[in-house]
């Protein structure tokens, strides 16, 4: 399927977005093949209260962005009811004119109940399309109000859009979603209200600290007519370029560097038991798999571009059975996903690193893992996480 994706297959790109976003059971299998290729896009969050005009300045994103020749991803999540589930995919209609157009991948998203404006699959299906050869994604929020920041974990430049007559000048002055920013927007300003808006911005702008050289600027857009979009694409340029020296995403691999949070394995008496406060946080278990030879069985909850492992002991005779007879429930180790772990397990034995594994064994989900003894660490068990086993990345016979 990566193949095929790789390749332009836009119905490979398709079911292998539903499948990461339905947590299918090949779900882990599949992210880890297309991490080796994601992280080359450009991702663009845009966000912002209700009626602002999201969608509309989206859709002539895409269009500015075709017309330069690049290949476009677009994430839409749109708001759930939080009964049934069900929503109303907007972007669906709103943007129809690129129904014949295979440069442009639209998937709208049902928040399905997650709070902060993005849904809980969001940064797995960006993954996807980054794999796919998308240069440029744009991930429009739920409309927001002032704490929904979620989505500066899985963007590498944050919009965020305000419109004249609404209170956004009042807005301006609070904390929260007006501190993620790196471009402000005032859409529809061909109506009356919005200079006023764009100087309660830069009023805001002289009372904070300098970031890192930054200053966001503020760009009049009207949406329905394209008007000062071209404006906006530079500055996200601009600001991406800068956010190019230092990392960008919070939860997101670091461009130029090997290495990445994969998760954080939690050692708990009942996975069963322990998944309710998880889920009551808006994390959404994706399946849960025994991995014989280490007698536990394990449970995924992703968080942005890393997750959460809930461990469960299946014998008492076993590491993590041992592990809670001592110490009880708790933190049992973090996981570092590495390019090359071969490379990096002779790397570490040639160094004298002390480690708590004889060999690159095969994992949940298909993973290959070492792991390094806490007395090397600091105190902590440290996994070295690699690509699936029978990728590009791994060895032939990988266990």
């Amino acid at each position: 399927m990566v193949e095929r994706l790789r390749a332009g297959d836009v119905r490979a790109l398709a079911r292998a977005v539903s499948i990461v976003e339905d947590g299918a059971s090949m779900a882990a299998e599949l992210l880890a093949a297309c991490r080796e290729f994601a992280g080359g896009g450009l991702r663009i969050g845009v966000t912002g209260p209700p009626g602002a005009g999201k969608s509309t300045l989206v859709d002539q994103m895409a269009w500015w962005l075709r017309s330069e020749g690049q290949s476009v991803g677009v994430v839409a999540v749109d708001p759930s009811s939080p009964y049934t589930g069900g929503a109303l995919l907007g972007d669906r209609i709103r943007m129809q004119g690129f129904a014949g157009d295979a440069g442009v991948f639209i998937r709208s998203m049902a928040s399905r109940g997650a709070m902060g404006g993005v849904a809980g699959a969001a940064a797995d299906v960006c993954t996807v399309m980054e794999a796919a050869g998308r240069g440029t994604i744009l991930i429009e929020t739920v409309g927001v109000g002032q704490d929904e920041v979620d989505v500066i974990g899985l963007a590498d430049v944050t919009v965020l859009v305000l419109v004249p007559g609404m209170g956004d000048e009042v807005q301006s002055l609070k904390a929260g979603v007006m501190e993620v920013a790196d471009v402000f927007v005032v859409n529809k300003s061909d109506r009356g209200g919005a200079e006023l808006v764009e100087q309660e911005i830069v009023a805001m702008q002289g009372l904070v600290a300098e970031r890192a050289g930054w200053v966001p600027p503020v760009v009049r857009t009207v949406a329905t007519t394209g008007e000062g979009v071209g404006e906006l694409m530079e500055a996200v340029r601009r600001c991406a370029g800068e956010k190019g020296k230092r990392p960008v995403r919070f939860g997101g691999a670091v461009r130029g560097e090997g290495l990445r949070l994969d998760h954080l394995g939690v050692a708990v008496k009942s996975i069963a038991a322990a998944r309710g406060f998880y889920e009551a946080l808006g994390l959404a278990l994706r399946g849960e798999e025994t991995v014989e030879h280490e007698k536990v069985k394990t449970a995924m909850l992703p968080l942005g571009e890393s997750r959460i492992e809930l461990l469960e002991a299946t014998e008492e005779d076993s590491t993590i059975g041992r592990f809670l007879a001592r110490r009880g429930e708790g933190l049992h180790h973090v996981a570092v996903h590495v390019e090359g772990i071969d490379a990096m397990f002779a790397r570490l034995i040639a160094q004298g690193v002390r480690l708590a594994s004889d060999a690159v064994r095969v994992g949940a989900g298909g993973h290959r893992y070492f792991f390094v003894h806490p007395a090397s660490t600091g105190g902590v068990l440290l996994e070295i996480v690699g690509d699936a086993a029978g990728s590009s990345g791994a060895l032939e016979g990988g266990d």
